[in-house]
C-alpha cells in the first residue's frame, strides 16, 4: 500500500469529491503524516474509509475520561480503569439539522488530545479536546465553528446534559465576569449528584461535583467569520460514602470545585496574561502537552511486518496511549488535597517507586499476549483491554511502578513487551532469540534515579540478530554482557555498543546490564549453563515475510505470476511453431523468394 502522499501525487481517479469530503480532506491534511507514522490516528465516523484503523476516540488522565463523541458519557475511576460511567454528558456540540455533512476524529497519541471535525453546508466545526495532566479535574473543550459563506449564520449549540440521578443544580454569579477568547462567562452552573459504584453494596455513594460555565445556546456567525469557544469543565468526586456523611461530602466537594473553577478562568482570563487570553491558553495546553511528552520519552518501537495479523505500531502505539490515559500523572500534578496530589510527600514516594522496580517484569515478553492487543473499536473493549494490562503488570512484579503513576506504568509496559527484569542487582532481557527476527528499539530503560539505558535489536544482513546498547545518561559506570557472560564485561557509554545474541543450554537472558562489574563477572557462575552458542540465522522465508508480506523475496507475488505465465506461453508457442515446421505438408510450404 502506497503511503497517501505518493497516492495523491501518481494514482488519478475520475471520481469528484463532494464539498463535504473536499472540507474534510483539508482539516486531515496536517494529521496524515503522524497518522502514517502511528503517532495518531484518523478515523472517519460511519463509514470507515479504506484502510483506517477502528480505535475508540479516547482522553483521560486517570481521574475522568472520556470517549469523544457527541452523546459520551463521563467516566470515573473504578477499579484498574476508568469504567463507571456518570449520567452526566459533557460535550459541546453542535447541533445537526439534518442534511450532508461528514465527520471523523483525530487522536495524537504525542498530546494526548482529540481532535473532532465536522462540515456542513456553508461552514464547519473544529474542536479540541484533552483531560489535563497537571489538573487532573479538568476537562478542556475547545471549539471554533468557521462560516464559509457571505451570509449570517444562527448556530445551535447542544450543551451539557445531566442526567444524575438525584441530582440538584444551581447557579452563581461571579463576582468578576472573566473575557476568555471571545466570550465573557459572569455565571457558573453548580450540578451535585451521585452514582453507585456497585449493586452489591448499595449503602454506598460516591458523591460528584461539576462546575461549568454557562453558555448561550445561540452563537451567530458573521459572514465569513470564525467564533472560537473555550469551554473547561471541573469534575471533583469521593471515595464511596455511607449515606449519612453524602451531605457534608457535596457540600465540601461543591465549595472546591467553585473555588478551582473560579481560578482557572481567571488563570486562562485576557487580563491574566496581560497580552490576551489566546497567549494564556495555549500556554495551558502547553502544560499538558509537556507532561505527555515526558511520558513519551520512555517508549518502544518496532519495524512494521507486512505479514497477515501482524502485531504493529500503529496496534501498540493506540493501546499504550489508551492505558496512559487511565493512569494519573502524580509528580506532574498541581497541588490538590481533595484529589490527594502534588505534596512533596508524594512525590517523594514517586520518586521512589520509580526506582525500585526488582521482579519487574516477571513473565514472558507480552508481545505473544494476544489477550493484550485486542480491539478497541468500543469503550467497553478499551476499558477491558486496559483493565487486563493493569492486572498483568501488577501480578507479574510491577506493582511498585504502578503505584508511581503513568511515568512508572509506561516504563513497565516497556519491560513487559521486552521480557526486561529487574533481578538482584541487575537488569536482564529474557526474550528469546527465535523471536528475535524483527527490529526493536526500547528507549528510555529507567535504571535507578538518574540513569536512562537504550537497548536495540536490529537483524543484520545474515538474518541474525544483535543488540546494541548505549546509555542516554547516567551517573556512573554501568557494564553489559551477553548470554552466558562468558566475555569480559563491557563499560557502556552513550556510544551504542554491540553485542551478538546467544542461545544458551539451559535457557538464560540474552543480555545482562549493572553497575556493579564483579557482581557481573560472578553471573556466569551462578546462571550454570552447559553449552553457550551464537544464535542461529532467521530463515530468509520468514524475514521475507515480515519485509514483504509474502515469501517470494522483495518483488510482489504477482510479478512472479505474471513471469511464470509469461515463460510458459513462450514455450507453448516455441512448441506450435515447431510442430508446424516438422508436421505440416511439404507441398504447403511456401518460399518468399521464389519468381512467379
Amino acid at each position: 500500500m502506497l503511503p497517501p502522499i505518493f497516492r495523491y501525487l501518481f494514482l488519478s481517479t475520475n471520481e469528484e469529491k463532494d464539498v463535504h469530503s473536499m472540507c474534510m480532506d483539508d482539516r486531515l491534511t496536517p494529521y496524515i503524516l503522524q497518522n502514517y507514522e502511528f503517532d495518531a490516528n484518523i478515523r472517519h465516523v460511519a463509514p470507515l474509509l479504506p484502510g483506517e484503523r477502528d480505535y475508540t476516540p479516547y482522553v483521560g488522565n486517570g481521574y475522568i475520561g472520556l470517549e469523544v463523541a457527541h452523546d459520551a458519557a463521563l467516566n470515573i475511576k473504578h477499579g484498574r480503569a476508568m469504567q463507571l460511567p456518570i449520567r452526566f454528558q459533557p460535550v459541546v456540540s453542535v447541533l445537526q439539522n439534518g442534511g450532508a455533512e461528514k465527520e471523523a476524529t483525530v487522536v495524537e497519541y504525542l498530546t494526548g488530545m482529540v481532535h473532532r471535525f465536522q462540515c456542513f453546508s456553508g461552514y464547519f466545526v473544529s474542536y479540541t479536546m484533552y483531560a489535563h495532566r497537571t489538573q487532573p479535574n479538568l476537562l478542556m473543550q475547545e471549539l471554533q465553528i468557521t462560516n464559509t459563506r457571505n451570509l449570517m449564520e444562527n448556530i445551535e449549540l447542544v450543551l451539557p446534559r445531566n442526567r444524575l440521578p438525584k441530582s440538584s443544580t444551581r447557579s452563581i454569579s461571579l463576582s468578576d465576569p472573566v473575557q476568555i477568547g471571545m466570550f465573557t462567562y459572569s455565571e457558573l452552573d453548580v450540578i451535585a449528584g451521585t452514582v453507585q459504584p456497585s449493586s452489591e453494596d448499595p449503602g454506598k455513594l460516591i458523591a460528584i461535583s461539576i462546575v461549568k460555565p454557562k453558555l448561550e445556546p445561540t452563537v451567530q456567525l458573521r459572514k465569513r467569520g470564525t467564533v472560537r469557544i473555550i469551554y473547561p469543565l471541573i469534575v471533583e468526586y469521593s471515595k464511596p460514602v455511607a449515606e449519612a456523611q453524602l451531605k457534608s461530602t457535596l457540600d465540601n466537594l461543591e465549595q472546591h470545585t467553585i473555588q478551582a473553577m473560579t481560578k482557572l478562568l481567571q488563570k486562562l482570563s485576557a487580563k491574566a496574561s496581560g497580552t490576551g487570553s489566546l497567549n494564556s491558553i495555549n500556554t495551558f495546553r502547553q502544560e499538558h502537552i509537556n507532561v505527555w511528552a515526558d511520558l513519551w520519552a520512555t517508549g518502544f518501537s518496532i519495524s512494521t511486518s507486512k505479514a497477515e495479523n501482524s502485531l504493529n505500531g500503529d496496534r501498540i502505539n493506540a493501546t499504550m496511549y489508551a492505558v496512559l490515559s487511565q493512569v494519573r500523572s502524580f509528580e506532574f500534578e498541581e497541588v490538590n488535597t481533595v484529589l490527594g496530589s502534588g505534596s512533596p510527600s508524594m512525590r517523594e514516594d514517586i520518586a521512589k517507586a520509580l526506582t525500585y522496580a526488582e521482579g519487574c517484569y516477571d513473565s514472558y515478553h507480552t508481545l505473544q499476549a494476544e489477550n493484550l492487543w485486542r480491539d478497541m473499536s468500543t469503550l467497553n473493549q478499551l476499558n477491558s483491554l486496559v483493565s487486563s494490562w493493569m492486572l498483568t503488570l501488577e501480578k507479574q512484579g510491577c506493582h511498585n511502578l504502578i503505584r508511581a503513576g503513568a511515568s512508572g506504568v509506561i516504563q513497565a509496559m516497556t519491560l513487559s513487551i521486552g521480557s526486561f527484569r529487574f533481578s538482584n542487582q541487575h537488569l536482564e532481557c529474557n526474550m528469546h532469540p527465535k523471536f528475535l527476527h524483527r527490529d526493536f528499539h526500547f528507549r528510555r530503560l529507567n535504571y535507578g534515579n538518574k540513569t536512562h539505558v537504550n537497548v536495540t535489536i536490529i537483524v543484520k544482513d545474515d538474518n541474525k540478530a544483535v543488540i546494541n546498547v548505549a546509555l542516554d545518561r547516567s551517573d556512573r559506570s554501568y557494564y553489559a554482557c551477553d548470554g552466558g557472560c562468558l566475555d569480559e564485561p563491557v563499560l557502556l557509554t552513550q556510544s551504542r555498543r554491540e553485542f551478538p545474541v546467544k542461545l544458551t543450554e539451559p535457557l538464560t537472558a540474552i543480555l545482562y546490564i549493572t553497575e556493579d562489574k564483579q557482581h557481573m563477572e560472578e553471573i556466569h557462575h551462578a546462571i550454570h549453563v552447559k553449552e553457550v552458542v551464537e544464535a542461529p540465522a532467521h530463515e530468509q522465508h520468514l524475514i521475507a515475510l515480515h519485509k514483504h508480506g509474502h515469501q517470494l523475496g522483495g518483488l510482489p507475488a504477482l510479478f512472479w505470476v505474471s513471469v511464470c505465465a509469461i515463460i510458459i506461453v513462450f514455450h507453448i508457442f516455441l512448441c506450435k511453431l515447431i510442430i508446424k515446421e516438422y508436421c505440416e505438408p511439404s507441398d504447403k510450404l511456401r518460399y518468399r523468394y521464389n519468381k512467379p
